[in-house]
């Protein structure tokens, strides 16, 4: 079901779930990098699909335990035919209030799927590199957050009124969200891997020339000091979401229930 390359497997003795985390790609070559790592020692098997290359996605999460959605070079704007079914499919973990995560590209598209805009800064600011970000009381009430994030993007989300803010940002305000009970959407890329910090400096290294973007080596400088608070934020947020997964797989499968839940 995977084509996730090369996932470690679960330890000895590790309980492996029932249904697996839907995992939506945008390019040939992405992976979900530490996240998949983190989900599968956590027992989840991985489903990958990447709709811009045909995969098609379910018309029910009866299948699945929750879906993670991550980020690619595309905008949520664009008219691509799998960018509205990507759009268009997210009303489907919501409606069944299946836990949703989405990074990057993925929060901006579950901003506009419940009403919300994408869009560039108005002066043409990006955000590339470590940044500084902020809790709301609601998102400190809910967890204790790192305090500068890794990032890539050229464009931000607005989310309609009701939406629950969580952490802000300096350029761009919103940079994480909840919707519903376990919806979330984060601007920054907690799944950065140090390898993909290298392709992405260097394959799209025209992207620090832009306005606001850190230079290569702050990259690298930035991740031995930030990286660290975001691995340890990235953990405690996974016991959440994957406790709302269980919880909703147990309430579709009583009779499951013994078997999915985390060994001691």
């Amino acid at each position: 079901m995977s084509n996730f390359a090369a996932p470690p497997q679960p330890v000895d003795g590790a309980v492996t779930r029932e249904r697996p985390i839907l995992i939506i790609l945008h390019q040939a070559h992405s992976t979900p990098g530490r996240l998949g790592h983190m989900l599968v020692e956590r027992g989840y098997r991985l489903d990958v699909r990447r709709p811009a290359l045909g995969d098609k996605l379910p018309t029910t999460m009866a299948d699945h335990a929750g879906v993670m959605m991550f980020g690619g070079p595309m905008s949520a704007n664009d008219t691509d035919a799998f960018v509205k079914r990507e759009i268009d499919f997210i009303d489907v973990p919501l409606k069944e209030e299946a836990p949703f995560f989405g990074i990057c590209l993925g929060a901006q598209m579950l901003a506009k799927a419940i009403g919300g805009t994408v869009g560039p800064h108005p002066d043409g600011q990006v955000e590339i590199g470590y940044y500084d970000v902020t809790p709301t009381e609601a998102g400190a009430a809910l967890m204790d957050w790192p305090k500068k994030v890794y990032q890539w993007h050229r464009e931000g989300f607005r989310t309609p009124k009701g939406t629950e803010l969580l952490v802000t940002g300096h350029h761009y305000e919103e940079q994480a969200f909840r919707v519903g009970p376990c919806a979330y959407g984060v601007q920054f890329h907690p799944e950065l891997t140090l390898a993909m910090m290298y392709r992405w400096t260097t394959r799209a290294s025209e992207r620090m020339k832009l306005p606001g973007a850190r230079q290569r080596k702050d990259h690298f400088r930035g991740r031995a000091i930030y990286d660290p608070p975001v691995k340890a934020w990235l953990e405690r947020f996974l016991d959440t979401w994957t406790g709302a997964a269980d919880k909703r797989v147990e309430a579709l499968a009583p009779e499951t229930a013994p078997a999915l839940k985390l060994s001691a």
